[in-house]
């Protein structure tokens, strides 16, 4: 029986301690508000994600010096270096459940793992799933990302049941990327349908946003292999159609005429696109190592759509125009 430890009791959070309890580990579920834990040791349920139970096989703890075993951060990318933190020398692996880059330092997860913590064995988790499907125990599949073999399987062993399917991948930087850049095309394939631009529409934007990716994520060092599978395609595909995605509603609202600050103010849950837009857009722009000079191979990548909704996000144009630039860039070939 494997020991894990949820960092993180956001929706996210609990349906991986789901999981994880229905693949027969002992779990523990950090919340990081002391109240809050002791609201889910009483009910077993949090309004991040009504009508999913915790079995009596979780442990809710509110101290991260209880950590053991394999620890799964699900926490939002912005508060994963704080986090990281403050966890006890010897922590054992770690794998990332968060997608984005780190604003400022424009970082990956991983990235910021050997930050802050150097040396330690961590991977990814990332692919097509939604929180409240998982807890459901709805079929779905995942990737488990790491350049240590003996992580992947190790992980992999310790969630996977016949309904949650997990997948090695030795490319963990293809695999960031995917999760990262997939949540700020969603925000575009939204305004799309927003819009009333039709689907016509939303169907070149995914596509053309998976080369987006799939360049940035070459730049950075990974496959352009990766993007094809579920941590690239699959998720963008989920993210930009399910109508249960952050990023997609808030494009959708955006469309409408909704304002941003609005739609924001109105949310609990982080909307992870809003911050990785621009992170990545500057990440693109200079794709080598940040804070690194940048040597004649990183050149800048070229991420029209990305670009498009980080000026959308931060005021420095309308959807009419975005549109309209994107419409009128030079023909080429595919």
């Amino acid at each position: 029986m494997s020991d894990i430890t949820v960092i993180g009791a956001g929706a996210w959070g609990i349906a991986l301690a789901i999981q994880a309890a229905r693949a027969g580990a002992r779990v523990r579920l950090w919340a990081r508000d002391p109240a809050g834990a002791a609201d889910l040791v009483r009910q077993r349920e949090s309004p991040r994600l009504p009508g999913a139970r915790l079995g009596e096989s979780v442990t809710v703890i509110d101290d991260l010096s209880h950590v053991t075993g394999i620890a799964l951060v699900a926490v939002p990318m912005q508060y994963q270096r704080g986090v990281l933190a403050r966890l006890l020398p010897g922590t054992g692996p770690l794998v990332i459940c968060a997608k984005g880059l780190e604003t400022g330092t424009r970082l990956l997860p991983l990235e910021v793992v050997e930050a802050v913590r150097p040396g330690t064995q961590a991977a990814v988790l990332t692919g097509p799933n939604f929180a409240h499907e998982i807890a459901a125990g709805l079929p779905a599949a995942s990737v488990v990302a790491a350049s240590d073999s003996g992580l992947r399987d190790r992980v992999i062993a310790a969630l996977s049941t016949p309904t949650f399917r997990l997948y090695g991948n030795d490319d963990p930087v293809g695999a960031q990327v995917g999760g990262a850049a997939k949540n700020v095309i969603a925000i575009a394939a939204g305004t799309v349908i927003g819009a009333g631009l039709g689907e016509n529409a939303r169907a070149a934007l995914i596509t053309r946003g998976l080369a987006e990716l799939a360049r940035l994520a070459v730049a950075l060092g990974g496959r352009a292999e990766t993007v094809m599978g579920l941590s690239g395609l699959g998720d963008l595909l989920l993210t930009c159609t399910g109508p249960a995605s952050r990023n997609f509603s808030l494009g959708l609202a955006l469309g409408r005429g909704e304002k941003l600050a609005e739609v924001l103010a109105a949310r609990s849950a982080v909307t992870e696109g809003v911050a990785t837009a621009p992170a990545l857009v500057a990440r693109a722009a200079a794709p080598g190592p940040p804070g690194q000079a940048q040597g004649p191979s990183a050149a800048a990548v070229d991420v029209p759509i990305c670009t498009a909704v980080a000026a959308l996000l931060e005021g420095r144009t309308t959807l009419r125009q975005a549109t309209a630039d994107l419409l009128a860039r030079p023909l080429r070939d595919e």
